[in-house]
């Protein structure tokens, strides 16, 4: 495999909404380099970069596929990531590893929701961007009007290099600004075009875009600026330098623009991401931490230097087992390298390297800085990783992947499935982060999260399919905690006779509420030595034991003050035993008095929708008992700003994509612990004691 320096690399990930064709436009790009030699489709299941059962089966991307090509002997790497919110985490591995996010908008839609947060986590990450517009072969395409809500979402920087000139079923026609000319495609799906003069009628818009393209190529330079404000214009040269020094500064926002699925449009936006797409060379490379010392460390992309490099996905493949996605920051990664990963501190072997399309591999014996591959079979390593020389171990920012917004419980259908469930669902948490589970005590469930109710339901028919165990689901329980109203004093005196040695302790005590929050608080106020301090920790012990069971519904007791404060003690019959059961009798019987009351926990929500769905959200986060904290404008969108049980969030996520036919999206953190209301509490202490009586 031909070798690259970093000048001629380009790491381009593909982020957008979904069903704007992402998936096609890498398949048009593959054909268009010779990758391939036809034109696979989403429908037809035999896309390059779509190629897991679950997403030929769906026809949508579930996971990022690493892809790559030549184009004018420049090599281009693709990661096209999926566009449903339920696999958000993918594309943040991406944009991790990439120095451009190329964002598709549909010609029929525009900016959606995903478009937004996809292109804030691009901002996050310091990536250059560039928006294709697609799908104008469509009826009702209408590329003006998708632009605008570009330049509305992202600002004046959004400017476009092409306008088409028949948008709709017709299309096959573009003025290309950089040309300054006029591109008729072929309509044999071949990406070739002819080019011509711009019709006279379009002449004047051409020149006015063009003019905004050189304004914004001067400013981005000082030096140009002077240029610019002297003889009124710039030299192709000095235009382009200034369009991709633009463009790399995150200052301008190149828009392309034609059909994936004819490819039309693929050749030139392939040409401007050779020519305007900034190299690994043109961003600061990444900080590292020394290991050691704990200094930060800028990497260099820099061939000489000692290997770093950082794992970005893993993917667990039958037959190949785990398949390490990775790029290079510095130096060269070779087959055969001893490397060290501080995340975990122990060493790694580097077997056989890869380039990948989709499931195609190749093997390489090495990759430089700058580039993106693929490495089987590592010991411990995983997503987030980082692997790098010994002698100056550094370790690289892990990636932040966004919390779940959904759980649920899990049973093995079959007895003595268990442990081949756990490690199951163990091993795809490693190559699926956002997905976590873990098995809660307090519940007495296993409980898994992630990104939504596809998510999960991926995740459940993975375990099936590659671990050979099944599970069934159901709703997990909620962690209600009890707490009281009121403060009260209770008297308990444990003495017991048998025959021998006896036990006894007296306490006296007060409880009283404490702020939500604040956890619970022992305070000893004995004097005079009525009880002896040695026994003093077992009354605590006592009362934090009884605290572990409420007395309406057997949950946990929270925020809470108790004052020990007068006991008794016999100097032969009192023990450690005698006071821990004083102290928690004591305590079940004072809270019983103390207007006891139970306590959920309460989720902060925020839901992003467009505007004509909001009524509706609004109206459904009312009925599910939740508050409505404020709104705010996000362009075309509004994020709604509420507080809602976590008992009323069940497949939420789902509810969401329902009202707002696909286009609403939540996150959501847990805030604190409120009072359920009477009738509901009601319900639940009846639940508690029906379980209770069942198990």
């Amino acid at each position: 495999m031909k070798e690259y320096s970093a000048d001629l690399i380009r790491n381009i990930g593909f982020i957008a909404h979904a069903e704007v064709g992402k998936t096609s436009l890498a398949e048009a790009i593959l054909f268009a380099a010779g990758e391939t030699t036809r034109l696979g489709s989403v429908e037809e299941g035999n896309t390059i970069s779509d190629c897991g059962p679950d997403e030929i089966k769906r026809k949508i991307s579930i996971s990022t596929s690493l892809l790559h090509c030549e184009w004018k002997k420049h090599k281009i790497n693709l990661l096209d990531t999926p566009g449903y919110s339920d696999f958000i985490g993918e594309v943040k591995g991406a944009l991790r590893v990439v120095d451009t996010g190329l964002v598709l908008l549909s010609g029929l839609t525009g900016v959606e929701v995903m478009t937004e947060q996809v292109w804030g986590f691009a901002k996050e990450y310091g990536i250059s961007r560039f928006i294709f517009i697609n799908k104008l072969d469509k009826e009702h395409a209408a590329f003006d009007q998708a632009l605008a809500t570009a330049k509305e979402a992202f600002g004046g920087g959004v400017l476009p290099l092409q306008f088409p000139v028949n948008e709709g079923v017709g299309f096959d026609t573009v003025v290309d600004l950089l040309l300054m000319k006029c591109l008729k495609f072929k309509k044999d799906r071949s990406g070739t075009a002819q080019i011509s003069d711009i019709p006279a009628d379009l002449k004047s818009k051409a020149d006015g875009l063009r003019e905004k393209l050189i304004e914004a190529a001067a400013e981005s330079d000082d030096e140009l600026l002077e240029i610019y404000f002297d003889k009124g214009t710039l030299t192709e040269e000095e235009f382009n330098r200034g369009l991709k020094h633009g463009i790399a500064q995150g200052s301008v926002f190149p828009v392309l623009c034609g059909s994936a699925g004819e490819n039309m449009g693929v050749h030139q936006l392939l040409g401007a991401l050779v020519d305007l797409a900034p190299s690994p060379l043109d961003r600061p490379g990444p900080v590292a931490k020394n290991v050691d010392t704990g200094e930060e460390v800028p990497l260099k992309c820099d061939p000489t230097a000692s290997p770093n490099l950082f794992i970005f996905k893993t993917i667990s493949e039958a037959h190949v087992g785990e398949l390490s996605l990775f790029r290079v920051y510095s130096g060269v990664l070779k087959s055969g390298a001893d490397l060290f990963n501080p995340n975990r501190d122990h060493g790694e072997k580097i077997g056989q390297i890869y380039l990948l399309n989709g499931k195609t591999r190749k093997e390489v014996g090495n990759v430089p800085c700058g580039d993106l591959g693929a490495v089987v079979k590592l010991k411990d390593s995983h997503t987030g990783d980082t692997l790098c020389d010994r002698k100056s171990s550094v370790v690289l920012p892990e990636i932040a992947f966004p919390v779940p917004v959904i759980r649920t419980a899990v049973i093995p259908k079959s007895k003595g499935d268990e442990e081949r469930i756990s490690s199951g669902l163990a091993s795809l948490h490693e190559e699926d982060p956002t997905f976590l589970v873990h098995y809660d005590p307090e519940l007495k469930q296993t409980i898994i999260s992630g990104q939504g109710e596809l998510h999960l339901a991926i995740i459940i028919n993975r375990l099936k399919e590659k671990f050979g165990v099944d599970v069934t689901v159901e709703e997990p329980r909620i962690p209600y905690r009890e707490t009281i109203q009121a403060a009260s004093e209770k008297q308990y005196r444990h003495k017991k006779q048998t025959g021998g040695r006896g036990q006894f302790g007296e306490v006296f005590i007060r409880i009283e509420h404490s702020d939500r929050g604040e956890g619970f608080e022992f305070v000893n106020k004995i004097t005079g030595g009525v009880i002896p301090t040695k026994f003093i920790p077992s009354v605590e012990k006592g009362i934090v034991e009884a605290m572990e069971s409420g007395v309406l519904g057997g949950y946990p007791v929270v925020d809470l003050q108790v004052t020990l404060f007068d006991g008794k003690y016999h100097p032969v019959d009192s023990s450690d035993i005698a006071f821990k059961l004083a102290g928690l009798f004591a305590f079940k019987g004072a809270m019983k008095e103390a207007k006891p009351v139970l306590l959920e926990p309460i989720y902060d929500v925020e839901v992003t929708v467009p505007e004509e769905y909001m009524g509706d959200v609004m109206g459904d986060i009312s009925s599910r008992r939740g508050k409505i904290l404020g709104m705010d404008s996000e362009g075309k969108f509004q994020l709604i700003r509420a507080q809602v049980p976590l008992a009323e969030l069940y497949k939420y996520s789902t509810s969401l994509r329902s009202m707002t036919a696909g286009r609403g999206i939540h996150r959501r953190k847990f805030s604190h612990y409120e009072i359920v209301p009477h009738e509901i509490a009601d319900r639940i202490i009846a639940e508690a004691e029906k379980m209770k009586k069942e198990s």
